[in-house]
């Protein structure tokens, strides 16, 4: 009995492929779920990656041209039309709300100031938004996949036992299978949600660096026009 179980249980083909077909529709349902998050993780933590690297660059050349001393005027002629980084939002819209905010006789309008740094904050917000756009579902791949990935296994072991039942038997045949199956849906849960975690943590230290460059930035080039408005005088 035990050789003819063993033979049953070595005929069984346990590739992932064949395991995936063996499962329930739910469990199937549960693992198609898990890949489907996998892949949309690491095609955000690629997209990420790519966009953070150009937002480094992109804003070290332009703080770059703006610390270079050449009028700001001519500066904002150049990036106004097509502002590509952070820091060339913030600019603009600051230079912007500037060029508004002067009077025909050449003084300033009354709260040039404070209308000037909420436009910068304004761009400033915008930019974070984006910067941070996608971090959240990596954060939620990363703590619901191994809840999803255990139900996943929950309901493959309930089965398990009703195939036991329904066989009256169990012997390693009968049992080997189901329990694969489940298992297999506690692994992909752990392989979608590992990477996630991972990733997050780093992607978030990244953009909370880069978002501290472009306030550094923004608070910088706010006192510039500050002083400006005040006059040389105060």
């Amino acid at each position: 009995m035990e050789a003819e179980t063993l033979a049953a249980a070595q005929q069984m083909d346990f590739s992932l492929l064949a395991q995936f077909l063996r499962a329930t529709l739910t469990v199937k349902i549960v693992m198609l779920s898990l890949i489907a998050a996998s892949l949309w993780s690491w095609a955000i933590i690629v997209a990420k990656f790519i966009a953070y690297r150009r937002a480094t660059k992109e804003t070290s050349m332009f703080e770059d041209a703006f610390w270079s001393g050449q009028p700001l005027d001519q500066l904002y002629d150049r990036v106004s039309a097509n502002p590509r980084s952070a820091s060339e939002k913030v600019f603009a819209a600051g230079m912007s709300e500037w060029r508004k905010s002067h009077r025909s006789d050449g003084g300033m309008l009354a709260g040039t100031s404070a209308r000037i740094e909420r436009a910068m904050n304004v761009a400033l917000d915008k930019s974070a938004e984006q910067l941070n756009a996608g971090l959240t579902f990596l954060a939620t791949v990363g703590s619901i996949s191994p809840f999803v990935g255990l139900f996943g296994t929950v309901w493959g072991i309930k089965g398990a036992f009703e195939e036991i039942a329904a066989q009256q038997s169990t012997n390693l045949a009968v049992v080997a299978p189901g329990i694969a199956e489940a298992l297999l849906a506690t692994a992909m849960g752990l392989l979608a949600a590992i990477p996630a975690v991972i990733f997050y943590n780093k992607l978030s230290t990244d953009a909370d660096k880069i978002s501290s460059e472009w306030e550094a930035f923004t608070d910088e080039f706010s006192l510039i026009l500050s002083r400006q408005i005040d006059g040389p005088g105060n």
